[in-house]
């Protein structure tokens, strides 16, 4: 009875403390910590603003939920909106902001998800840092012209800096700097060819 007794409570101090157990064990035996099953991964889209980089991140997100792959989006404008306080758009302040939009796409690719990140990141000093491990690293182009993003211009950014009620915008006074090592290069947010071959590309 004792022994019964003694077993009962191993049984509920492993149930406790998520451990696997078996009578007569003095200890219970902890699993291993391992890898995810599947490693997660990073793709970052870059572009100028208004160029269509949260439309095609969305149409890709979808694709690969309808293919089973654990898929995030962290729209760089969203994450701007829940920081707290809510980032400038100085030097300094875009530097740290990618900084830590970066930590957290890496943060959330280390537990097995891929991770889409449209954000403008117009230094390829912030792409390369974001390049935490090439292996696990795509960047995206969406190579629409200032002209064409100006057309586009829903939230009024361009006609903003054109009036001088706005300034740092990249693609205008800010500047832009065209990566030369993109993975993928869309010609704007509808770009069906494109989303495909990221698709690929993230679902090997």
């Amino acid at each position: 009875m004792a022994e019964m007794m003694g077993d009962a409570r191993d049984l509920s101090k492993a149930e406790r403390n998520g451990e696997s157990w078996k009578p007569g064990s003095t200890h219970a035996s902890v699993p291993a910590m391992g890898e995810p099953a599947e490693r997660g991964r990073v793709c970052w889209i870059t572009g100028r603003p208004q160029g269509g980089k949260s439309t095609f991140a969305r149409a890709l997100v979808e694709r690969l939920r309808e293919r089973g792959r654990g898929a995030v989006l962290l729209d760089g404008d969203q994450v701007r909106g829940a920081l707290v306080p809510t980032p400038g758009y100085d030097e300094r302040a875009r530097d740290d902001f990618y900084a830590t939009l970066t930590n957290l796409a890496w943060l959330l690719a280390d537990q097995g998800h891929v991770v889409v990140v449209p954000a403008t990141a117009h230094l390829s000093a912030f792409r390369e840092r974001a390049k935490r491990e090439p292996a696990r690293f795509s960047l995206v182009f969406i190579d629409a012209s200032p002209s064409v993003c100006a057309e586009r211009d829903r939230k009024g950014l361009y006609r903003d800096s054109d009036a001088g009620r706005l300034g740092n915008l990249p693609g205008r006074d800010a500047g832009y700097e065209v990566p030369g090592d993109a993975d993928v290069t869309a010609s704007g947010g509808h770009d069906l060819e494109a989303i495909e071959a990221a698709l690929r590309m993230l679902t090997p």
